[in-house]
């Protein structure tokens, strides 16, 4: 789950092929390349990642009918192999294939000594046959009023949604999450796995427990870090993150105060607050203060060093452009921007999460969420995102399971905030591990993250409580 932080890329392509053998099994043995050599843009000096494909049907409930093919990716076990686990960096929209590489220089790279490392990119996006849609550059008339301009971007966005659908209903139909989760049961067969263990992040923490509602009997050891809420509402998702946003403000203001002699914006949490008002209320760019206001817990020190600028007069700017689209067909190793696909986050988003998909309604619970909080309220991203979306809703239906699951929860985090890995705990069981920081999956980073190690080379879980990334010292 991505929160638009004030955010956002692109990409993809498709191709629907034949026909194929429904059920791939051990006997169907993965023919493994190495992806620098076939995977455009892969790292040449990457020597130990293998890359292949294996064909899924587009309907689980058609599988004699359409196809299309999956990319997978591996790295091998350094030690005595006990298995697989295979990993989802979250989105949705997003690619798996670098996370075992990725999870390889992180504090967490002890669980590829006792198993294969395996990543994916789910069905929509980057090397998978996916459906890549150009979008709209159109910008509202700069005269029309905040409302209207929101309406001028709401349409537009339901028209692409319809003309993106248009292309392939029926492949766009069968982006849920539940069909991701059953590709992930096709990878298993491919590999001639009993049981997989799992490691997922953010939105693939929803693939973990939808893969464990499906198919439980199959799990190895799952880990799920920074965990969504079992309840997929997205008028529900922009009140919690921009409230867990809102407190990082306040919290920020507070540790403020207590470095006054550093940056002087008041001695007490009430004077710092005010002073950071005042400053947000004059500033030509209001939602450039807001970013400064909310920034994670490590880079408090440099948002304030920013903020004394700003408040000198001087103009500072934290824009990050985003990569450019693109649009083609098709399936093979030549994906030009594989890590993200838009159009694949928007169908899985609008194919099942309920939440407001009327405009004005939208509309009015903005003002609303604006006025409850302040500083956050006004940006809440998913409220009203579904609007014109042609296709009928799914909603998640999560449910307890039997096998090893470990939950990560962080203590101030606002992407996924700490009270949906509670309630996740409490719908589909296992044992949660708190984190006491604001860094959206940061468990690999931490030392912490050799509870994760054990995890999933002994099946042993914790519900302890770990210290996140430490604030840095003030100048």
């Amino acid at each position: 789950m991505r929160i638009k932080h004030l955010i956002g890329p692109a990409l993809a392509g498709l191709l629907l092929v034949p026909f194929a053998p429904g059920v791939a099994t051990a006997a169907d043995s993965l023919q493994w390349t190495p992806c620098r050599d076939i995977a455009d843009g892969w790292p040449a000096e990457d020597q130990r990642t293998e890359c292949a494909s294996i064909s899924v049907p587009v309907d689980y409930a058609k599988p004699d009918g359409r196809t299309f093919d999956l990319a997978v990716s591996r790295i091998k076990a350094t030690g005595s192999r006990d298995g697989v686990v295979l990993t989802n960096p979250g989105g949705p929209g997003a690619s798996g294939m670098d996370m075992p590489r990725s999870l390889l220089n992180t504090k967490a790279a002890g669980i590829g000594v006792h198993h294969d490392l395996i990543g994916f990119s789910p069905r929509g996006v980057g090397y998978s046959a996916g459906l890549s849609c150009r979008h709209d550059d159109a910008e509202p008339d700069p005269s029309l009023s905040d409302k209207e301009k929101a309406r001028f971007e709401s349409e537009k966005n339901a028209q692409h949604y319809q003309d993106c659908v248009a292309k392939d209903p029926e492949f766009m139909a069968n982006l849920t999450t539940a069909n991701v989760a059953r590709d992930m049961d096709r990878i298993r067969q491919a590999l001639g796995e009993d049981r997989i263990g799992y490691y997922g992040i953010s939105w693939g923490t929803a693939l973990g427990a939808e893969y464990r509602t499906l198919f439980d009997d199959h799990v190895d050891a799952m880990l799920l870090d920074s965990v969504v809420s079992p309840v997929f509402d997205l008028t529900r998702t922009d009140h919690d993150q921009m409230a867990a946003l809102e407190n990082s403000f306040h919290d920020f203001a507070g540790w403020l105060a207590g470095n006054d002699r550093v940056y002087h914006f008041g001695a007490t949490k009430e004077a710092a607050t005010q002073a950071l008002l005042d400053l947000r209320a004059n500033a030509a760019d209001r939602e450039e203060v807001d970013n400064l206001l909310t920034q994670r817990r490590p880079d408090w020190p440099e948002s304030a060093g920013k903020l004394v600028e700003l408040r000198s007069g001087a103009k500072v700017s934290s824009a990050v452009p985003g990569p450019a689209t693109a649009d083609r067909t098709g399936f093979d190793w030549h994906d030009p921007n594989p890590g993200f696909n838009p159009d694949q986050e928007d169908a899985l988003l609008c194919n099942e999460a309920t939440g407001t998909r009327d405009f004005e309604t939208a509309w009015r619970n903005h003002l609303a969420l604006s006025a409850e909080l302040p500083i956050a309220g006004s940006h809440g991203q998913y409220d009203g995102k579904c609007a014109g979306w042609p296709l009928p809703t799914t909603p998640w239906h999560f449910t307890p399971g039997k096998s090893p699951l470990q939950l990560v929860g962080h203590t101030y985090e606002s992407v996924t905030p700490f009270s949906w890995a509670q309630e996740m705990h409490a719908r589909i069981g296992g044992s949660l591990l708190t984190v006491e920081d604001d860094i959206h999956g940061s468990l690999s980073l931490l030392p912490c993250a050799s509870k994760a190690v054990e995890f999933f080379d002994t099946g042993k879980t914790s519900d302890s409580t770990c210290p996140g990334l430490p604030i840095p010292p003030t100048g």
